[in-house]
């Protein structure tokens, strides 16, 4: 868990996703079109990728891909990124990160 949380906490946005995962790439995408860079993490391709899924699961990721950490806190996975997009709230959260300039 510490490992995750390191990573998680070392840039302003940081996404663990699966290469097979649409969603991640869909959160990814949604995260880029408002001009940030996120670190990405791919678990199934990571050395640790199994141990960092393991640890996303006990902080509460179900399912554990994506995750997300904007402002070195996480998140939590597509449906709240998605929650913070519709109600206009994640322009706002990734300028706070520092993730955006306007």
């Amino acid at each position: 868990m510490d490992m995750v949380m390191k990573l998680g906490t070392s840039s302003s946005v940081v996404i663990f996703t699966k290469s097979s995962c649409c969603i991640s790439h869909s959160i990814e995408t949604l995260i880029r079109s408002f001009g940030a860079n996120p670190t990405i993490y791919e678990l199934d391709t990571h050395p640790n990728g199994k141990q960092m899924e393991k640890a996303l699961m006990e902080l509460g990721c179900q399912p554990s891909v994506p995750a997300i950490f904007i402002g070195k806190e996480l998140v939590g996975g597509a449906n709240e990124i998605m929650s913070f997009n519709v109600r206009g709230k994640l322009k706002q959260l990734l300028i706070r990160a520092n993730a955006i300039w306007v």
